[in-house]
């Protein structure tokens, strides 16, 4: 059984994704102790406790410690992963409900189900677009658009929309099985061709998106950059607001996004949204911070060596790099001066 240290690198969720994801696709039974040690209120939340599920779900796992709050967790998976018709409800794993990322449970079975053989779809309910996590239109413009490039078919429909605290988002996964997964290389972005965006609000005035919109769009242009950003009013259980840019360069992608809350402006929102995708712009970099972290594990077992620049090496990356090379599967080089990361797959995973 693999042990793993919860509370190891930057001691949050990711380390439990990522050895859930490798668990199931390895068959390698695991043992996490001090689960998101480093966290305010550690252990599983309703979003960590409903990606073990789902994990446990599509491999047929004996689970022992899958409770709320719980810090240690065993997963013996029971088979080889199995596609099929799946639904997980993160407002269903605590009482009252919760708007748990509905994104970090797709980004836990994405790649297991992906090199299974047979087609799934997963319906997913919860917070489509939450602070501190990736969001559904994140996960649609720029995660998925990449991992396509390495072999992944994976397509996302957003039923509607789920903002913190009452969450009630719903989301329609479909991913096509049996891929073969090959590197990337992202070392130069090339040239800047258009930022796209969406200003979206759910139960509010569309007077609403369309300030954000403009702000944007206006800040943007004042920075010599190609932008259209679209104002919509979409469908959600309660009221919401946020705007989410996607940065399209020659050779990837990076996404930014800003979320209203009481007191804000609209054009506040869109202002701090616009200042990450700047800051990024101006760093000549790839990969945004976030991708940086979330491309090692498909790189880890593709077939050919990954090699990217990242805007900046964070904790994510790194605990994640020891997270997944504790499985043996991959050897990654992370060079903080340079900012690059190599991986390379270790041979065949049965």
């Amino acid at each position: 059984m693999i042990e793993i240290d919860g509370s190891y690198g930057e001691g949050g969720g990711q380390v439990l994704r990522t050895s859930l994801s490798l668990a199931a696709i390895t068959g390698e039974p695991i043992r996490i102790i001090g689960i998101r040690a480093g966290r305010k209120k550690p252990g599983l939340a309703p979003q960590h406790l409903t990606a073990v599920r789902a994990a446990a779900r599509i491999c047929n796992a004996q689970l022992w410690g899958d409770a709320l709050g719980s810090m240690q967790l065993e997963f013996i998976p029971g088979s080889a992963v199995q596609a099929g018709t799946y639904a997980f409800d993160v407002s269903k794993a605590q009482p009252g409900g919760s708007a748990g990322a509905i994104a970090l449970i797709l980004q836990t079975i994405l790649l297991p189900l992906a090199l299974a053989p047979g087609n799934s779809q997963v319906t997913l309910k919860g917070g489509t677009h939450v602070n501190f996590s990736p969001t559904v239109t994140y996960i649609e413009q720029v995660y998925l658009r990449i991992l396509q490039r390495m072999g992944v078919q994976a397509k996302v429909k957003l039923g509607a929309w789920g903002w913190y605290p009452q969450g009630g988002g719903e989301l329609e996964l479909q991913v096509t099985g049996g891929c073969q997964l090959g590197g990337i290389d992202l070392l130069e972005r090339g040239t800047l061709q258009q930022v796209r965006g969406v200003a979206v609000v759910t139960e509010l005035p569309s007077h609403i998106p369309q300030r954000m919109a403009n702000r944007a769009e206006n800040l943007l242009r004042e920075a010599h950059l190609k932008v259209a950003v679209q104002a919509s009013r979409e469908k959600g259980v309660a009221p919401g607001a946020g705007i989410f840019l996607t940065a399209e360069y020659q050779n990837s992608l990076a996404g930014f996004g800003g979320f209203g809350r009481l007191r804000l402006s609209a054009e506040t929102v869109a202002e701090i949204a616009c200042q990450q995708l700047l800051e990024f712009h101006h760093t000549g970099a790839a990969v945004d911070e976030h991708l940086a972290d979330q491309l090692l594990l498909p790189a880890a077992l593709a077939s050919q060596e990954s090699h990217y620049r990242v805007a900046q090496v964070s904790s994510h990356l790194t605990t994640n790099a020891g997270v997944i090379q504790q499985f043996g599967l991959a050897q990654i080089k992370v060079d903080e001066a340079q900012k690059r990361v190599s991986v390379m797959h270790l041979g065949q995973f049965h």
